[in-house]
């Protein structure tokens, strides 16, 4: 089979441990990003894809990409997360739509933690501010003591909140009742109501998955409740927060500082984002689950997708009813 590969930034796929296996097949691996519907589909029916391998949800994959390739006949994707791909579209034409697990929700908490870490301690600047030649300019917050706020006890949530604990916060917790369960049976506290929860936290950090319940979940009158002296950390997706609440809740100083990992259309590129121009926000480039054992994980999950459809024995089907025509 033909095999495209997109979203490659580090060019990281063809390194890989797991990538001899798909020596009997053609690959091309596409590194630079592109984000125009019509010249990624242009980009793949020129290279004959007849199976496409996606990285999270990097690349939306619509109808209108899905209905220029006339040769595809799988999307293999990483993580099990689809909302990015039109099903319906790839089902109509006969498209398989394999999507695994793998991967490890440990990268992501260290990063929530390296963000709070360095946002709180001004650790960038103080790095850079040394290398110019000066010692000491500013005066850091510490943790214990303070209240660490964690929106939804999953997965990520769970290892971001006993790394607070160990550092003797205290540790509140909001979401579905299921979330709050989990919380409470680990032995962590709901906060008093939602209210409480955004007034109370000096650090508070989001874990929501992203889908239509979750988008714009936390609004602009939750921002508002956030202490001037707060910090607010998402290293989830950028749209559970209501579209532009955030940088308008840092001009108006609460909360008074933000740490992301994540945006509302990535790659950002060229500095282009109001995130990016404001002295009370640390950004990073969507590095939650960017480490070596992760792409191994993952991409070794999808590679094991395209092999099974080849050897017709599809698995990880999100769309089973196109095994059936």
């Amino acid at each position: 089979m033909r095999i495209a590969v997109i979203d490659d930034y580090q060019d990281a796929f063809r390194k890989l441990t797991s990538f001899p296996l798909l020596r009997d097949h053609e690959v091309v691996v596409f590194n630079d990003p592109e984000r125009d519907p019509l010249r990624i589909a242009e980009r793949l029916d020129t290279a004959g894809a007849e199976a496409v391998l996606l990285t999270q949800q990097r690349t939306r994959f619509p109808r209108t990409v899905i209905e220029r390739l006339p040769k595809l006949k799988l999307i293999s994707q990483t993580g099990t997360h689809t909302a990015h791909i039109d099903v319906a579209a790839c089902t109509e034409r006969g498209i398989v739509v394999s999507a695994g697990g793998g991967g490890n929700p440990a990268p992501t908490a260290e990063l929530t933690w390296g963000l709070i870490l360095a946002s709180l301690r001004h650790i960038p600047y103080e790095a850079e501010q040394l290398k110019r030649g000066r010692w000491q300019s500013t005066l850091g917050v510490g943790l214990a003591g303070r209240t660490l706020g964690i929106y939804a006890y999953g997965r990520i949530g769970s290892q971001v909140a006993a790394v607070g604990r160990a550092f003797g916060m205290k540790v509140i917790c909001w979401g579905r009742e299921g979330s709050l369960k989990r919380a409470r049976d680990a032995g962590f506290a709901p906060a008093a109501s939602r209210d409480a929860f955004f007034a109370t936290a000096d650090v508070l950090s989001l874990h929501l998955p992203l889908n239509p319940e979750t988008r714009g979940i936390v609004t602009g009158a939750d921002l508002a409740r956030m202490k001037p002296s707060a910090l607010i950390v998402n290293t989830s997706r950028a749209p559970i927060i209501a579209e532009g609440a955030l940088v308008e809740a840092l001009k108006n100083g609460r909360p008074g500082f933000a740490a992301v990992d994540v945006f509302e259309e990535e790659p950002v590129l060229g500095g282009e984002h109001p995130l990016l121009k404001m002295d009370n926000v640390l950004a990073t480039p969507h590095l939650g689950y960017v480490v070596g054992d992760n792409y191994e994980s993952y991409y070794k999950t999808t590679i094991e997708q395209i092999l099974a459809f080849a050897a017709g024995k599809p698995i990880n089907v999100v769309n089973p009813e196109v095994l059936k025509k």
